[in-house]
């Protein structure tokens, strides 16, 4: 343990990674600086330098990155349409590569032998990061508390922060681990372990239950340019200022709330609530979009990729080639991905109130069920079905021979 003389920690202020600053300092002696990632959490972080300082680190790096988060990291995997097991919109999962690169930064820069991280050996999160700092800097040691103390339960580090003085923001009356970001808010543990309880009223720190959203619809429209997200109500907005918006709007309605239980990484199943209003609504607008620009064969074929796309972030594996790949597919894709996308929200709904796209490739005048010869001729769909069905009548004519020749 002795090698290692400065250890760059990936500080929250929670619980794990209050009490992880004096583990550090104690079982290896070392510098720790803390680097606090704003991945727009919010208020959050408005105590957490003092906090850090006064549980023993040397110094603290709060670290504005929740632009780069938006533009770099949720646009690509929502132009993807990437959702894993259909449900989770990946809050936790793509939040990770960003801080560890701005985790390994810090540690190239101060000189650090060791990043150290407050992920449990249970999660997936340990993955993301470690994955990340690979990537990017081999090199470098990495110190996984969980996987090394003799804590074994939230409970214990609630009991050891007290011994050392840490005021932490979790009590044991209220012990659910939460992840929050711009992009959403999670809610595990507690009483959520056991999938047959249905999540308690004030889980939910972000969104208004369904049952109490507005007894009235509302109304929205989003605008899109290649995929990618820029206005809401004809109003050009950047990326960090839209997300907030449609945060708030789908938040007031009720939406965005997903209760899943997961197959993590690491071969257990774990259940989770999550907070995402306005990803919830980026998604079914980006969606809708692509119903009306995207040809047959590429949007079956991009739904396929979706899923591997889900898996590869969901794994922690933002910066392999196979995903850098992949988005050079999928940004070709959204080239005419352009257009506004109408949507009702109403207590947990979105539905879809119309698109329009200058590139749609709906065409009314041969799709109608009116006179459409000129563009359309119902005769041509004999031929082709003879041709599409051949392998099924040759199917069906050895099958009768066969039974011809067995009788």
């Amino acid at each position: 343990m002795s090698e290692i003389k400065k250890v760059v920690l990936a500080y929250s202020g929670g619980l794990d990674t209050s009490v992880i600053i004096p583990w550090l300092k104690e079982n290896y002696q070392c510098e720790v600086i803390a680097m606090c990632a704003d991945v727009g959490q919010g208020d959050e972080l408005a105590p957490v330098r003092e906090k850090a300082i006064k549980s023993g680190a040397s110094k603290v790096y709060i670290e504005d990155l929740t632009a780069e988060f938006v533009e770099s990291y949720v646009w690509p995997t929502l132009k993807a349409g990437a959702v894993y097991e259909g449900k989770y919109l990946l809050g936790t999962s793509f939040a990770r590569p960003i801080i560890a690169k701005a985790l390994v930064d810090i540690a190239l820069k101060e000189g650090a032998d060791a990043i150290c991280h407050g992920a449990t050996g249970k999660g997936n999160d340990q993955v993301r990061f470690e994955l990340t700092v690979k990537a990017l800097a081999p090199q470098l040691k990495i110190i996984a508390p969980w996987r090394l103390w003799d804590i074994r339960s939230r409970e214990d580090a609630i009991d050891y922060a007290e011994q050392h003085g840490i005021p932490v923001p979790v009590s044991k009356a209220r012990p659910y681990s939460m992840d929050r970001n711009i992009w959403h808010l999670s809610h595990e543990g507690a009483d959520l372990e056991n999938p047959a309880n249905e999540p308690a009223a004030d889980v939910y720190l972000i969104t208004t239950p369904p049952e109490q959203a507005p007894d009235k619809p509302l109304y929205i429209e989003v605008g899109f340019e290649k995929g990618t997200p820029v206005s809401v109500d004809g109003v050009k907005l950047n990326a960090v200022a839209l997300l907030t918006k449609l945060n708030e709007l789908g938040a007031a309605n009720g939406i965005g709330i997903a209760d899943i239980v997961e197959n993590r990484l690491v071969g257990m199943k774990s259940r989770g609530v999550y907070e995402n209003p306005g990803g919830a609504i980026l998604y079914f607008a980006h969606r809708e979009l692509e119903y009306l620009t995207l040809d047959r064969a590429t949007m079956h074929y991009k739904e396929q990729i979706a899923i591997k796309y889900a898996e590869l972030v969901y794994d922690g594996m933002w910066f392999a080639p196979l995903r850098e790949a992949l988005d050079a597919f999928v940004d070709s894709t959204q080239q005419t991905v352009t257009g506004t996308v109408r949507l009702k929200l109403y207590k947990g709904n979105i539905m879809s109130a119309g698109a329009t796209s200058p590139y749609s490739l709906y065409n009314e005048k041969i799709v109608t069920f009116g006179d459409s010869e000129q563009l359309y001729n119902h005769g041509d769909a004999e031929g082709f079905i003879n041709l599409f069905g051949l392998p099924l009548k040759v199917r069906a004519m050895m099958k009768a021979e066969a039974k011809k020749t067995n009788e």
